[in-house]
């Protein structure tokens, strides 16, 4: 007769490649596509009734072979190539996205006509707006949340048709004079994640841009909200004369 011995190292070594080819199989057949979170470690010994350092052990082999990596705040992501959004030239969202090779698309979550809050108010003189809440694709997977508010005068003749086709920019019946831009760091709140398909509390940035026309009036408030995995901001400094100082940038307490 003869006996077989397998030992729990065996066992366990068997089972996380098993696991890593699963996983494999997804990523490679694009059941999860580029930029995506994949589910957490704790998820992921649950699916596959394992302990999470025999899930771990498979995901590392997935690393060391390029296809996962593992960005602090997210989990493991499957690498994707980072949209890079020039700051030199007032420009669009979907301007970027062409420029980068990949296909945009709107989606529009909120679409209403309503009293301004303080803030808003402030910054675009009037009561009433039209605000518009939507998501931005890239390629087909989430990109950005971006809200825009518009004094209710410029834009009660928009539907929600039209912006979601077309950007503020183009719709407008007002000659743009340019815009301020801040950009800040935060954390994802749980809606804002759950539009991303992100985890809620991993790293995003978020820019505010108030667009004026050419008489330096305000005609739009945008705020952007971004995955930090998927974007990165580039800025072209000019020769140092008397200042260091980029043009266009200061920093803000």
């Amino acid at each position: 007769m003869l006996l077989v011995y397998t030992s729990i190292v065996q066992v366990r070594t068997v089972r996380y490649h098993e696991i890593a080819n699963s996983l494999r199989a997804r990523i490679e057949g694009r059941v999860v596509s580029a930029g995506r979170v994949l589910p957490s470690e704790a998820e992921l010994s649950a699916e596959f009734k394992v302990s999470r350092v025999t899930v771990r052990r498979a995901l590392e082999i997935l690393r060391d072979e390029g296809l996962v990596v593992s960005r602090q705040g997210f989990g493991w992501v499957i690498p994707s190539d980072q949209l890079t959004q020039t700051l030199g030239r007032l420009g669009t969202i979907e301007e970027q996205m062409l420029a980068n090779g990949m296909l945009s698309e709107r989606r529009i979550v909120e679409f209403g006509f309503e009293k301004a809050t303080r803030k808003v108010a402030k910054v675009l003189n009037c009561d009433q707006v039209l605000r518009v809440k939507r998501v931005n694709t890239a390629d087909g997977e989430p990109f950005a949340v971006v809200t825009v508010w518009c004094p209710f005068e410029l834009g009660q003749h928009l539907s929600r048709k039209e912006v979601e086709q077309s950007a503020f920019y183009e719709l407008l019946n007002v000659p743009i004079g340019g815009a301020t831009q801040t950009i800040g760091a935060d954390s994802a709140t749980k809606t804002d994640a759950a539009l991303l398909e992100v985890p809620t509390g991993s790293p995003i940035l978020h820019c505010e841009r108030i667009t004026r026309d050419v008489t330096g009036n305000a005609v739009l408030l945008s705020h952007h909200v971004f995955a930090a995995h998927r974007t990165n901001f580039v800025v072209d400094l000019p020769s140092a004369g008397k200042s260091i100082a980029p043009s266009g940038m200061r920093l803000v307490d």
